[in-house]
């Protein structure tokens, strides 16, 4: 019987991993696994059988470096893949761009169900601190990939497996500590399965750093229980997870000049004093609180069908407080006032905008297999309820206001509603053909003052079709042709009225697979119609601007590997090559139109590189240089000298020796590692503006730009231990 590529390569992946990032030394360091769980994302998820481009990564591969630092982090090191953090230090407010695709654009998923913000469609990693702690695995998908619920992927899935069923018993302790005060604790248990049915898990965590820029400091908690139930038939899982931040913003960056002077400044809080001296806020935070419960149950019915379906709700509430310097009465409804005969109306103060929210919904699908035929009918239908308030908790002068009142006050709804058919169909022992049909209708209402009074409806058809074609057990190559539409997020209403997005996206790659060598090579082009691309600005609350530009295109070539050396060493290169193009874009300067021609498209590099080089002497000890290039890019799509973001790397080393024990402790797991080891300077996000200036000279317009930057944290350290009972 002639073996395919996708049986050598699923035996491959589990001993060694096609997109690896980090070898564990060890099978597991819990109890041993059962494979159930991943039949809550195998709707969402894809295997070398789809023609469709992804990388993997899994519990023991992430463990080496999960020391603390947000998942966008530890995913540093995958194709096309690019992360920032705020504070500097990849803990508290951190972000991931894929192909040059912001977080808006990537889709994320846990268990198949969305956890993107409905509204701002952004993916905050800071209200699920060391959630890193409860992934089994997880999946991204880059370009448009498979249909998934919540908002449509423009740039990249993402999707996320949370811990598995283990049938024995264990008991973790671990703790780390770092640069800038960093320090984690967490506990995690698991009852083993109880009479080979149950199982109750869970996990306490918290997490405190000061951040290298000034007083970024993040105090976070999190928590994670889990009870699971399985039969012959039935798999059932009820989760309950969540976390509180408290995170002092760093999200204003510094200009060029304070970066050569003092790359750890930070503007947010500052103001003068009465004596004239200026002084910081204390407290210009962001506190926030979210808590997901989920409900999954997955039936086998009979031999050839099964069924999936999940309830979802998400519970967040939360503000950002900030010290205001002499704001206008007006702005919060304050009537003049006369001290010492002298009209008041402007005062300093300190002001709270809230959000509080609730997000619930159901996904389902059910799963026909047989014969050749693979096929997935599945949908889901999701809420969204928002409220944005704003409250003044003190005033210099506060005129006849009352402690607590609003200032504004508005709310919104989304509801979002898919249904999708898909199916892999085996042609003969060579070629397979894939086809995914989705329809979106995606309804968002809004009242505030930024959006101005919305009442959209969108309806969406997103077809994708492709090609799968088994040349020898060695060799595999696939084509895809895939159609996404997107909604406009809150913020591109800000700036008017909003179109919805289109992109058709080619894929055509190439895999191989041996036993020493694997191999993935693709070509990809995005096509956009009216793409929201990043416009560098940022608005009052640190979220980025988007504008619509017309056609658009990325075009790019991704090749990574895994090249096993001997026994010992394994050597894992990633390269992305790419054009990213505003085409025939037009900018206003000075009072006057100018056609640019073609542009780059903000916050896409044309070069991304990585290799993590794997020592491991014994079984038992591992040693990992990690290295990341990202090469030049614009912060906005003028390809203006002042919006360059320097091309930079950085170097990471990463060790892990585990000490065996025997009886009630099991071992004792030691890890460490030194960030940047290189210390080199460089910044990885920043944001580009223009206005323009009519002031200056009577008659005459002129644009200026300005730029910010986030510097990120030279040489750093992280150690940990944790003890397995």
């Amino acid at each position: 019987m002639k073996l395919s590529i996708f049986t050598i390569a699923a035996g491959l992946a589990m001993n060694m991993g096609l997109q690896a990032q980090q070898q564990q030394p060890t099978d597991s360091l819990e109890g041993k696994k059962v494979a159930l769980d991943e039949v809550f994302v195998s709707a969402v998820r894809v295997t070398k059988a789809s023609p469709v481009t992804f990388s993997n990564l899994t519990k023991e591969e992430i463990a080496p470096r999960n020391l603390g630092q947000d998942i966008p982090i530890l995913m540093n090191f995958l194709p096309s893949v690019v992360t920032t953090s705020d504070a500097g230090a990849g803990i508290g407010y951190t972000g991931i761009r894929v192909r040059g695709s912001d977080a808006t654009r990537v889709n994320v998923t846990i268990n198949g169900i969305p956890y993107n913000d409905a509204e701002s469609q952004g993916t905050f990693w800071v209200n699920m601190p060391d959630f890193a702690s409860s992934t089994e695995s997880l999946q991204l998908q880059r370009g448009v990939g498979t249909s998934t619920n919540g908002a449509g992927a423009f740039g990249a899935s993402l999707n996320l497996l949370t811990d598995g069923f283990s049938e024995d018993a264990f008991a973790q302790i671990g703790s780390s500590i770092g640069s800038f005060n960093t320090l984690r604790n967490n506990i995690k248990f698991s009852t083993g399965m109880l009479n080979d049915h149950v199982e109750i898990s869970g996990r306490l965590s918290q997490l405190n750093s000061d951040g290298y820029i000034d007083r970024a400091r993040a105090d976070m908690d999190s928590y994670f229980l889990q009870g699971a139930y399985k039969d012959d038939n039935t798999v059932v899982k009820a989760l309950l997870f969540g976390g509180h931040e408290i995170t002092y913003q760093a999200w204003y960056g510094i200009d060029a000049e304070t970066l050569e002077r003092d790359r750890t400044f930070n503007p947010s809080g500052i103001f003068t004093d009465e004596n004239g001296e200026t002084q910081f806020y204390d407290n210009e935070v962001d506190n926030y609180k979210q808590d997901h419960a989920q409900l999954l149950w997955n039936e086998q019915i009979n031999e050839y069908w099964s069924t999936n379906i999940a309830l979802h709700y998400t519970r967040g509430r939360g503000f950002f407080e900030q010290f205001r310097e002499d704001d206008d009465f007006e702005t919060y409804g304050f009537d003049p006032l006369t001290v010492n005969g002298t009209e008041v109306n402007t005062t300093d103060l300190i002001r709270r905008r809230w959000l509080d929210n609730d997000f619930y919904g159901t996904v389902f699908s059910a799963n026909y297999k047989k014969d050749k035929l693979d096929l997935i009918m599945g949908g889901g239908w999701n809420r969204y309820e928002g409220d944005h308030f704003g409250e003044v908790i003190w005033a210099r002068f506060a005129s006849d206001s009352e402690i607590r009142d609003r200032y504004y006050e508005d709310n919104s709804t989304k509801t979002d509603f898919n249904f999708y058919t898909k199916a892999n169909y085996q042609l003969d022992e060579q070629w397979s053909v894939y086809g995914d049909l989705q329809y979106r209708t995606v309804g968002y209402q809004a009242n505030a003052i930024e959006t101005g009074l919305v009442d959209d409806t969108f309806n969406f058809f997103n077809p994708k079709v492709g090609l799968t074609f088994d040349l020898n057990r060695n060799n595999n190559f696939y084509f895809s042709y895939a159609v996404a539409n997107r909604e406009p997020n809150r913020n591109d209403y800000e700036g008017g009225n909003p179109k919805p997005e289109r992109l058709q996206d080619y894929e055509l790659g190439w895999r191989y697979v041996s036993p020493s060598l694997q191999v993935n090579t693709n070509m990809y082009y995005m096509q956009y119609q009216d793409q929201l691309v990043l416009t560098g600005a940022l608005n009052d609350v640190g979220a980025p601007l988007r504008e619509n530009v017309g056609d658009s295109y990325r075009l790019g070539l991704e090749v990574d590997a895994n090249i096993s050396i001997g026994e010992k060493f394994a050597l894992r290169p990633n390269a992305a090559l790419s054009i990213n193009q505003n085409r025939d874009f037009i900018f206003e300067r000075d009072g006057v139109l100018e056609e640019l021609g073609n542009t780059n498209i903000a916050f896409s590099p044309n070069v991304v590189l990585g290799n993590i080089f794997v020592y491991s002497p014994t079984t038992n000890f591992q040693m990992s240089l990690l290295s990341k290039y990202v090469g030049k890019q614009y912060m906005g799509n003028i390809d203006s000298d002042t919006s360059v973001l320097d091309a930079y790397s950085q170097t990471d080393f990463n060790i892990q020796y585990e000490l065996k024990c025997n009886g009630f402790l099991k071992s004792i797991v030691f890890s460490g590692l030194i960030n940047n080891i290189f210390d080199a300077k460089f910044e990885s996000n920043g944001y580009f503006f223009t206005f323009d200036d009519d002031f200056s000279t009577p008659n005459v317009v002129t644009t200026i730009e300005g730029a910010g930057f986030y510097p990120q944290a030279g040489t750093n350290f992280l150690l940990g231990a944790t003890v397995n009972f």
